[in-house]
């Protein structure tokens, strides 16, 4: 299985029947296309719009119905469009219960950074920074590292999106909550050691003392 389905039908996991739940662009979108046939969850994207379904099929795409990474998406039964004010008071307002974004870097005191890299061109924050904020729940969906790079470190050196508000990490080797202590690995990929995994961690991992299995 690819590593971001992998890590998109974890993160599928997390979701309660009723959820309202805000997917950043990227590996977060793919997360819309694992919930379970018997749950109700409102994804809600920030350019104006609650309701988002599955990916459409190819060559059903509607042009006009876009999230907020300009892909184009489906729309539910029952879902509603509304402009970026009420969009945006939504989210300020504590309003989205999960928010599914990726990151460049997170660290040990769930601070995130995931906009920018110093001297190169970016559109800007966009809503992550009111995201990370407003949501009560935080799960960062990435990759482990990128090309043997660290990316869960000590402390993030790039420009922070947002400090202390990451509460769960979620990578193919697997889940990490972040906690007053440090970052507590709750869950492993079996295809993985605890060695390898704090490896491609700079930061000092806590294994949970009843650590199990990742599934999906």
């Amino acid at each position: 299985m690819d590593l971001k389905e992998f890590i998109a039908k974890r993160v599928a996991k997390e979701l309660n029947d009723g959820d309202v739940v805000n997917l950043g662009i990227g590996l977060p979108t793919m997360v819309a296309n694992h919930v379970p046939e018997n749950m109700s969850v409102y994804f809600q994207s920030e350019n104006g719009f609650i309701g988002l379904g599955p990916a459409p099929e190819e060559g059903n795409e509607d042009p006009y119905i876009v999230n907020a990474g300009a892909q184009c998406v489906t729309i539910l039964p029952g879902g509603v469009f509304f402009d970026s004010s009420t969009s945006f008071g939504i989210i300020r307002g504590g309003h989205v219960d999960i928010t599914v974004l990726g990151a460049l870097q997170v660290d040990e005191k769930g601070n995130l950074a995931n906009w920018m890299i110093p001297g190169k061109m970016v559109p800007g924050m966009g809503g992550a920074m009111d995201l990370v904020t407003g949501a009560k729940k935080v799960i960062v969906a990435m990759e482990h590292t990128v090309k043997g790079n660290h990316k869960i470190l000590k402390e993030c050196n790039l420009p922070l999106t947002a400090a202390g508000e990451v509460n769960l990490i979620i990578t193919e080797m697997g889940v990490i909550e972040v906690t007053k202590e440090g970052l507590l690995l709750k869950e492993i990929n079996p295809e993985y050691t605890i060695e390898e995994v704090q490896a491609a961690t700079e930061a000092k991992l806590i294994i949970a003392e009843n650590l199990t299995k990742m599934e999906i």
